[in-house]
């Protein structure tokens, strides 16, 4: 993957150098860069209609029936479905393709400490971002009144943490993508306890007494039964909506038993493989498709808007929360992490990838801003080239901090905007499924649009009112990408910080080992000048050149 990676940057230079050689018109620029943020300009046209649209049907003085809103929103509702859709074949194949590739790119303890990097900083985000949401909370900004939480079952702590390690264990997998199991408490009759008999029976003595104080009363019985106990018992329910949690683990022991498996497991790693890249071909064209969509689901969210003013309120907050989210994380989290193992000046590292954040703020796209990465890694921050083509590439495709981050205040601001309960239960399922949703997003812009639509399904949240925060989503989308980037370098700096004992090693094995060839080269009666022997990192291993005969 790293060769892939450097010849890939290798032609993508020789084609620039050939294409600056050629002068261009202003409007060849123009067109240029039009056609590398088509997608982008798609998707801010269909927001400024939407909501040009959505305030001129507002002047209506009637109010839009329920059949009038379900029509205008039919085409978004058909992109809701697409994204539902391919929430199965998305998160099942690039887990298991994921952990297939990453396992066997990652046998070392190279890997091992990039995987804990990765897993640290993802997870790191999203108790950010809930802590920072929950504390805002924007989605329950504005002066009109809260009314009460929407639950829709009884539910006891224990209960609720019994059922994350039940749903990440199901018993049928098949079942598992259309139903979970979840603890419900229901009423029934029990038994009267002492301390029940006790207050039924004081009872009666006080109704006794009362009644010989007043002798107008006609007499009757003082015996009072104790009343029957209501209990709560747990049940235990099938509700529908995608076990998110169970394919995620199921997913994830697959990739590991396939590698495991060795050449046997090879024929069903490239089956996952391949059906992980018709599943991104499909994203594409449904992420084409979005600009329609959103158009009329920002007109139908503008239209059935019962306080405009309060809801730009709260999407304004909910803007200030991720980006504070953002900035924390980038700035502050990280270069922590940075700093503390080793021990250098975290901010001149981010200097020298200045170049590949600014190139991910304009293409949205950690896979597309890949080659600058690697290329600001080696160049500026003097990483090692090995550690660079095995770090930033998996860094590109399981590292999301920023995704990750945006899921989790996204679904919860959604939530609070909905008014439900938000117990400590739902909030672990959004961390896990948060984190596991941002290692399963590809590197294409839009990409969190799908992974959100998997956390909401996961907690059971209107997915559809992704379109209200899709208004400033296309902004968003370029700070957490950039955020993205900055977590693989610093994941590749501090990778090779760790492992230079290892990397010496490799180097004096492979010093050796060219040493060998030119004794055998000499004892067969050849030159022994080894000055065509180069150094070149970019295979994985070095070759040295040496300037004396042995």
């Amino acid at each position: 993957m790293a060769s892939d990676a450097e010849t890939g940057k290798k032609s993508s230079s020789s084609v620039n150098g050939a294409a600056d050689s050629t002068p261009k018109t202003s409007g060849q620029r123009v067109l240029a860069v039009l056609k590398s943020n088509l997608l982008v300009l798609l998707l801010i046209i269909a927001l400024i209609l939407g909501i040009v649209i959505g305030i001129c049907l507002r002047l209506r003085d009637e109010p839009y029936s329920a059949r009038e809103l379900m029509y205008l929103k039919f085409p978004g509702e058909l992109l809701m479905n697409m994204l539902k859709l391919l929430i199965l074949p998305l998160i099942v194949s690039s887990l298991v393709s994921g952990m297939t590739s990453l396992d066997s790119r990652a046998s070392g303890k190279m890997g091992l400490r990039a995987v804990v990097y990765y897993l640290t900083t993802t997870l790191l985000a999203v108790i950010l971002g809930i802590i920072l949401v929950v504390s805002i909370q924007p989605g329950k900004r504005g002066d009109k009144p809260v009314t009460e939480g929407k639950n829709f079952r009884e539910v006891d702590p224990a209960d609720t943490f019994l059922d994350l390690i039940r749903q990440m264990f199901p018993d049928n997998i098949v079942e598992a993508t259309f139903q979970k199991t979840l603890t419900t408490l229901e009423e029934v009759e029990g038994t009267p306890t002492g301390n029940d008999t006790t207050n039924a029976t004081l009872a009666a003595a006080t109704a006794a007494a009362f009644l010989s104080m007043n002798t107008t009363l006609a007499p009757m019985n003082t015996t009072l039964a104790p009343p029957p106990k209501k209990v709560l018992e747990p049940v235990l329910e099938d509700v529908k909506g995608i076990n998110m949690l169970g394919l995620v683990v199921f997913s994830i022991a697959m990739g590991i038993a396939i590698n495991h498996l060795g050449e046997r497991g090879q024929p069903l790693k490239a089956l996952f493989e391949s059906l992980a890249d018709v599943t991104l071909v499909l994203v594409n064209v449904v992420i084409w498709y979005s600009p329609i969509g959103v158009l009329f689901l920002v007109t139908e969210e503008v239209v059935s808007m019962q306080d405009p003013q309060q809801t730009f309120e709260q999407l304004s907050f909910y803007f200030i929360t991720v980006m504070a989210g953002l900035a924390v994380h980038g700035f502050v989290t990280l270069p922590l992490i940075y700093f503390v193992i080793c021990r250098k000046n975290p901010f001149k590292f981010m200097y020298g990838v200045l170049q590949a954040l600014v190139t991910a703020l304009g293409t949205s796209s950690s896979s597309a801003t890949l080659p600058v990465t690697m290329r600001n890694l080696e160049e500026n921050n003097g990483v090692d080239p090995r550690v660079t083509g095995f770090v930033a590439p998996v860094g590109a495709t399981i590292n999301m901090d920023g995704t990750a981050l945006y899921e989790a205040v996204a679904v919860i601001f959604i939530g609070q905007i909905e008014n439900f309960d938000l117990d400590i239960g739902t909030i672990i399922v959004i961390c896990l499924t948060a984190t596991a949703a941002a290692i399963g997003a590809a590197g294409v812009p839009q990409a969190g649009l799908v992974t959100m639509v998997i956390v909401l399904t996961a907690v059971g949240f209107p997915a559809d009112r992704v379109g209200l925060i899709l208004a400033i989503d296309w902004l968003l989308d370029r700070f957490r990408t950039s955020v993205n980037v900055l977590g693989d370098a610093y994941g590749a700096g501090i990778v090779h910080h760790l492992s230079r004992a290892d990397i010496e090693r490799m180097d004096e094995e492979d010093r050796e080992a060219a040493l060998a060839e030119v004794k055998a080269a000499e004892e067969n009666g050849k030159s022994a000048d080894v000055k065509d022997i180069t150094l070149d990192t970019s295979n994985g291993h070095a070759n040295y050149a040496f300037n004396e005969k042995l």
